[in-house]
């Protein structure tokens, strides 16, 4: 069973490296990923049921990452070619993504920490609409 569900749209963007900016601060270096953990904390928030307390104990947690599918994907009358990939094996990687997301969780209350995930399912696939993140959060039973 699924304690909590939800889907962020938008396109996921990874949480890598910082880098250094003077006088000992660091920034991230993604552009776009305060914008991108906002809109991760603010589903995460709308999805948080109170009958569902995850704020103890050892969560198990899926990730699946959709993004958009490249022009070289299609033909030219807009059909999907049929050797066009089902799963995204490019960058960004899958740990920075989720890293990304789970931070934002933590940031959204929804868990106490995300040291609490004892248990993570990731993929990358490619979608034509909607692109984003899908998340389910369960607590204390593994895969």
């Amino acid at each position: 069973m699924t304690d909590t569900q939800f889907f962020v749209p938008g396109i996921p963007v990874q949480q890598g490296s910082k880098r250094h900016v003077g006088n000992g601060v660091m920034v991230e270096a993604a552009k776009n990923l305060r914008p991108w953990r906002d809109s991760v904390t603010y589903a995460a928030r709308a999805a948080y049921r109170q009958d569902c307390d995850l704020q103890t104990g050892p969560l198990t947690a899926t990730l699946t990452f959709w993004f958009p599918r490249p022009k070289s994907h299609y033909r030219a009358n807009g059909l999907l070619k049929p050797n066009a990939p089902t799963y995204k094996s490019s960058a960004p990687d899958v740990d920075k993504l989720a890293r990304a997301v789970l931070d934002a969780i933590t940031g959204s209350g929804l868990w106490h920490d995300d040291a609490q995930v004892a248990g993570l399912q990731l993929t990358k696939r490619y979608a034509n609409e909607p692109t984003g993140v899908g998340v389910a959060v369960t607590l204390g039973r593994m895969f």
